[in-house]
């Protein structure tokens, strides 16, 4: 088959710039081959390879005494002691998601649980944090459906449970959702396997799944920007299945033992290329691939199709020589393909051959290591207009809109979809703050969150990126866990516009800050760039996944206040109503400032709840719709009213940070009140729980009739 010829037209297409094109030629000092300028621009768009953002990624805290293995791998790994080891990490799949929901959100789940396995570790736990456009667009409601349908037809059949997540709506959204993905595992942390080839002349393997036309050009196309021709995107979505990820899984841990793996990286964007190319540029070595020994399951396929397929359930492997046997024998068990196609060189070459001709003779390093990198041009987003005078409301009606809107309802219509208990060994269902999964077979437990709020980051991304650390943070401590370290995704529009780039460079800046004081490093993550569509970017984005332990089930803070105790808030409150959830759902503003968020008191009052659990029956962190939304939440965790004592607006829906509210006896916030004093923190007796009303001043409203709306409301919107 002739390959094209390259044109201006099919350089575009393969979103490479002009400059970036002369690049090649320049490294090659010739002009690239067709199935070339593919490799080329799948490892250099900029899923595969940071070029806007790595300079900033550079200044993230990434170390600490209990991180294993930070950035750079399949997934983080974290010490939890006891010889045991938590890797994990977050990913995006966001434009596939918006072209075909289903096939894009499930192959989301697919891909992360891979991460996580192919470092060795069982996964135990999956999470989610999904953003669409208004429910008035017309694609919203499909996209809910599909991709909520997507998570749990991969995650239910495969087994892991989800214990946690993010839903949320903006019209900023409507022309791309986000569907970012969480997976963590256990494994020994002295039996981690890494993606860095070693030795010359070790055979390199193809595990897994055949390989098909799917996903052709996927890690270029989540590099671009959508318009009018999104329609013909459709083909570049994975098709994903998992019961084979399931027996891939098995194989693949099977095959750990054996002592058969050198190394060993999952296919996902940009598949052969990219796991064969990243493989020899982190073990300083070069890789031949003959592409006829490749497993397919299409007809004459080309070298350029098979080497850009993003074909699901497929695996890379450097294998030891010796142990050939015995490792193709597991994969025979298994019902899974193997087979040797390639090998390690020590030149730093990558060459691809196919039907006897070589297709592609390339020098790995300018693919990986030295792909460009850029520092682009950047404005700090100006700082936000103050904040016109927000009318006081009757504070039961205020709740009435928050709990009636699909961002701030029960999100149990989209959770109940998942199997939030396969394994058995979840311990906190999704609803009620962190999930929580014990450690099988010991007494330690892990806490697991999903936090950013991005109303905040579009207003002050330097405060909005600390936020969405300290509000992680603060749901690992409300649950009783010490946090130990996040993975962040970061979804942004277009890095090439000064104001986008500034929201980037400024969200880095606060959660580098944040994870440094609270002593949460990044340990794996993603960056998501381009996610606008005909010019319009959605909200800047940082989610950050965050990871705690408990170290036994008995130190766990309940979520359910009882009847007869008080309601104590720890932590300062001033009142702060921009950006708040209050002044968009009732007076449909997006004006102020985002809270400001002291990382000093954040770190204090965390460790105080932590230290003071004993005293504690039951806890939540105060975020989107403050004071107010907390005590209802905890009111209907627990089936019993609440009544606080006042009924000021900005009190009662003010989004300070630093926040918990807390229910105990009488006793125990004497015993608090004591503590907190010596701690230097603040607290403050604000209620009682108990009876079967909500109270706020003198405005009251049936516990059982808010629960309902509360309830109802999402599933009612979505219908």
């Amino acid at each position: 088959m002739q390959e094209p010829q390259i044109t201006e037209d099919l350089i575009a297409a393969h979103g490479l710039k002009p400059e970036e094109y002369a690049e090649i030629i320049r490294l090659l000092n010739r002009e690239p081959s067709f199935t070339e300028l593919g490799i080329f621009s799948a490892m250099w768009n900029e899923h595969c390879s940071y070029k806007s953002s790595r300079k900033w990624l550079r200044t993230l805290p990434t170390s600490g005494l209990q991180v294993i293995c930070g950035p750079g791998e399949n997934a983080g790994v974290v010490d939890i002691g006891d010889g045991q080891a938590v890797v994990f990490k977050m990913e995006s799949h966001n434009h596939p998601s918006y072209i075909e929901p289903y096939q894009g959100a499930a192959t989301g789940v697919g891909g992360i649980l891979r991460d996580v396995f192919t470092m060795g570790a069982r996964p135990i736990a999956a999470m989610n944090s999904l953003s669409f456009g208004s429910l008035d667009h017309p694609r919203t409601r499909q996209l809910v459906h599909g991709v909520v349908e997507g998570i749990g037809g991969y995650g239910n059949c495969f087994g892991v449970p989800t214990v946690g997540g993010e839903l949320r709506f903006h019209p900023a959204y409507d022309g791309n959702c986000l569907v970012n993905a969480f997976a963590a595992g256990l494994a020994d942390a002295d039996s981690i396997f890494y993606s860095a080839a070693s030795g010359v002349g070790m055979p390199v393997v193809y595990l897994g799944a055949k390989t098909g036309r799917d996903g052709v050009g996927g890690a270029t196309m989540a590099s671009a920007e959508f318009d009018d021709t999104i329609e013909e995107k459709r083909p570049t979505v994975q098709v994903g299945d998992p019961f084979t990820e399931k027996r891939l899984m098995e194989a693949t841990l099977e095959l750990m033992a054996t002592g058969a793996v050198i190394s060993i990286q999952d296919m996902g964007a940009a598949g052969l290329t990219c796991s064969a190319v990243e493989m020899g540029d982190k073990g300083n070595l070069g890789v031949e691939l003959d592409l006829d020994s490749v497993p397919v399951r299409e007809e004459n396929m080309t070298a350029y199709e098979m080497m850009l397929s993003e074909s699901q359930e497929r695996m890379l492997m450097v294998l030891r020589p010796e142990k050939e046997a015995a490792a193709k024998a597991v994969f025979a068990k298994w019902d899974l393909d193997f087979a040797i196609v390639g090998h390690t060189i020590d030149e730093d070459r990558f060459v691809v051959r196919h039907c006897g001709a070589v297709k592609a003779d390339l020098p790995l390093k300018a693919l990986s290591g030295t792909a460009p990198e850029y520092d682009r041009p950047w404005q700090e987003t100006p700082a936000a207009d103050p904040m016109a005078d927000v009318p006081g409301i009757d504070p039961i009606d205020g709740l009435r809109a928050l709990l009636s809107s699909p961002n701030y309802a029960s999100k149990a219509w989209v959770y109940e979809q998942y199997d939030s208990q396969v394994m058995a060994d979840t311990v906190r269902l999704p609803g009620q703050g962190a999930g929580i999964v014990r450690v099988h077979g010991t007494g330690k437990a892990l806490a697991f969150t999903s936090d950013v709020t991005p109303r905040y980051v579009r207003a002050n991304p330097v405060e909005g990126g600390k936020q969405a650390v300290a509000e992680a943070f603060r749901n690992l401590c409300a649950v009783g866990a010490r946090p130990l370290a996040a993975t962040d995704n970061l979804n942004f529009g277009n890095p090439e516009k000064p104001e986008i780039m500034g929201q980037l460079v400024g969200a880095i800046r606060g959660i580098g800050a944040a994870c440094t004081a609270l002593d949460m490093p990044i340990v794996s993550g993603n960056v998501s760039l381009y996610n606008e569509t005909d010019g319009r970017a959605i909200l800047p984005t940082p989610t950050i996944g965050a990871v705690g332990l408990l170290a036994h089930l008995d130190e766990i803070i309940a979520a359910a206040p009882e009847a007869g105790q008080l309601a104590l808030l720890i932590g300062e409150s001033h009142g702060h109503l921009g950006q708040s959830a209050l002044l968009y759902e009732v007076f449909n503003r997006e004006d102020g400032d985002a809270p400001p968020v002291d990382l000093g008191a954040e770190r204090r009052n965390g460790e105080f709840i932590r230290d003071n659990r004993a005293l504690i029956a039951a806890c939540t962190d105060l975020s989107d719709g403050g004071l107010a939304l907390a005590a209802f939440e905890m009111a209907a965790a627990g089936g019993i009213g609440v009544q606080l004592d006042t009924d000021d607006t900005p009190i009662l829906f003010g989004e300070d940070q630093a926040r918990y509210l807390i229910a105990c006896s009488f006793d125990q916030a004497e015993a608090l009140m004591v503590a907190a004093g010596q701690a230097d923190v603040p607290i403050a007796a604000v209620g009682r729980f108990g009876g079967d009303i909500v109270q706020f001043g003198t405005a009251q409203a049936p516990l059982a009739e808010l629960a309902t709306l509360y309830r109802t409301a999402l599933a009612t919107a979505l219908d």
